[in-house]
């Protein structure tokens, strides 16, 4: 019995998962360089970029890039990493996968030294010869002035974006965490 094919299409996904990785890398280290050029070559011709809060929201790399030509320019140096990345090939199309990624940000928007959690969720394409963001949604745990960190961790209204806190997108918005919030602490 020659499996022959199997083994490729399992190698084929451990490559896959390994060159989606490095994409993520890629625009942790895009975004510390403001390199937009970098960041380009990272998003699909029809990606999107969202954000539950709505802060961050548009359709089309050429949007996408003029969104952080206006967020780099008010900021200095800062420092991206991630964390733990989910990724799944689909099993009908392995040029289309989904993935979940955990990172964090020490950034300086105005000159304000800020701490971020995020989680993103995505979706990835390599139907443009490489594998780039078909989708990217942002998802904030939090993003607040280092000096505020100790007081606003608790307190839902813990993103600072536009001059003021909104909501938390995550874990309160979470059907999980709310189920058990009901269930164990109320």
């Amino acid at each position: 019995m020659d499996n022959t094919k199997e083994i490729m299409e399992r190698l084929d996904r451990l490559e896959s998962k390994d060159s989606i990785r490095e994409l993520i890398s890629n625009y942790a280290i895009a975004c510390d360089q403001q390199d937009i050029k970098f960041l380009e070559k990272l998003f699909t011709k029809d990606a999107a970029f969202d954000s539950p809060n709505g802060s961050m929201k548009c359709n089309g790399r050429q949007n996408i890039l003029d969104m952080y030509v206006d967020i780099l320019k008010t900021r200095g140096p800062s420092f991206h990493w991630t964390h733990d990345a989910n990724i799944k090939i689909k099993s009908e199309d392995s040029d289309l996968a989904s993935g979940t990624v955990y990172s964090h940000a020490e950034t300086t928007p105005n000159g304000e030294v800020s701490l971020a959690a995020m989680k993103y969720d995505d979706e990835y394409s390599r139907k443009e010869g490489s594998w780039k963001f078909l989708k990217r949604t942002i998802n904030f745990v939090y993003y607040v002035k280092t000096s505020e960190y100790t007081e606003k961790l608790n307190n839902p209204l813990r993103v600072f974006i536009g001059g003021e806190n909104v909501m938390a997108d995550i874990p309160e918005k979470v059907p999980a965490w709310i189920n058990f919030k009901e269930k164990y602490k109320d």
